[in-house]
């Protein structure tokens, strides 16, 4: 059995944007879509039986939570009309819960910012570490999505970006839009070729250094064109900078997708500061695949 797309909900604007987008993902791939809003302080201790808030203030923020989540249920009815959608309010910290909802979820998405309590999904503390720790794919919800936007996917010819690579292909083929595969050599790639970082004369085999890049970039792609005949797929070969190769490209994507390896640490090119730079200035939503380690 396929699990549910599962989303954040804080009440924030950002939030909201994430509950369509999710709904909307859970609408094309024919599963349900779970509401989750999580709220508590880290390391807050809670003994057994206890109550996670006053009684005096109880239902008070029954009352708000209980909005809040009409409102993305609602939100998410519109968006999605047919989707089965649940709601749960977990009393925890968010980044934990929603951890723990990404192990038996398809698809856990988060906006991008948030609110500063009941739930909060700041980039730098819930979408930052369900990118690096969650069971499923994670989708963060940057600026306002573009539907007619292609896929842009990093290719960097790991293993461990293979997932990216199937995830992008699906993506592309149920929102009918292209899928662009781009691949950028740096320095790093020419220094493997003997040539240094900054050569006062070019005295290494560009020619020869393209054809191998070509190579990574058709290997990577290797299969998925077939099963998915009816996705466009364009191949950019760029040399530059990859975390700046990514982000400009973005501006013209509907979402990129990155590959990442299990335990936290990104693959290939996308090594801390190019994953931390792409979840922080994408021009869209920004699409992380984990693939665990063994």
């Amino acid at each position: 059995m396929i699990g549910p797309v599962v989303v954040g909900v804080d009440g924030s604007s950002s939030s909201m944007a994430a509950v369509e987008v999710a709904a909307r993902e859970a609408a094309l791939r024919g599963v349900g879509l779970r509401l989750v809003h999580a709220f508590g302080r880290p390391g807050a201790h809670i003994p057994p039986g206890g109550r996670p808030w006053e009684p005096s203030s109880a239902a008070g923020l029954r009352e708000l939570i209980d909005g809040t989540l009409t409102k993305a249920q609602q939100r998410a009815h519109e968006t999605g009309p047919g989707v089965d959608i649940t709601r749960e309010v977990v009393v925890g910290e968010p980044i934990t819960v929603l951890e723990i909802e990404s192990r038996t979820a398809s698809l856990a998405v988060v906006g991008s910012r948030g609110l500063s309590r009941f739930g909060a999904l700041m980039l730098g503390s819930t979408a930052g570490h369900m990118a690096a720790h969650a069971a499923c794919p994670v989708l963060v919800v940057r600026r306002r999505p573009n539907p007619a936007g292609p896929v842009l996917l990093a290719v960097d010819g790991s293993p461990a970006a293979r997932g990216a690579v199937e995830f992008a292909f699906v993506h592309a083929s149920l929102h009918g839009v292209r899928l662009e595969a781009l691949h950028a050599w740096s320095e790093r790639n020419e220094r493997a070729y003997g040539a240094p970082a900054d050569p006062p004369f070019v005295t290494y085999d560009e020619d020869r250094l393209r054809d191998e890049e070509e190579r990574v970039l058709a290997e990577a792609l290797g299969g998925l064109r077939d099963r998915y005949p009816d996705v466009e797929v364009v191949r950019r070969l760029v040399r530059g900078r990859v975390r700046h190769s990514l982000i400009e490209a973005s501006a013209d994507a509907g979402l990129v997708v990155v590959g990442a390896r299990g335990r936290g640490g990104f693959a290939g090119l996308l090594l801390g500061s190019v994953s931390q730079a792409v979840l922080h200035h994408a021009e869209c939503p920004v699409a992380v695949v984990r693939t665990e380690q063994t």
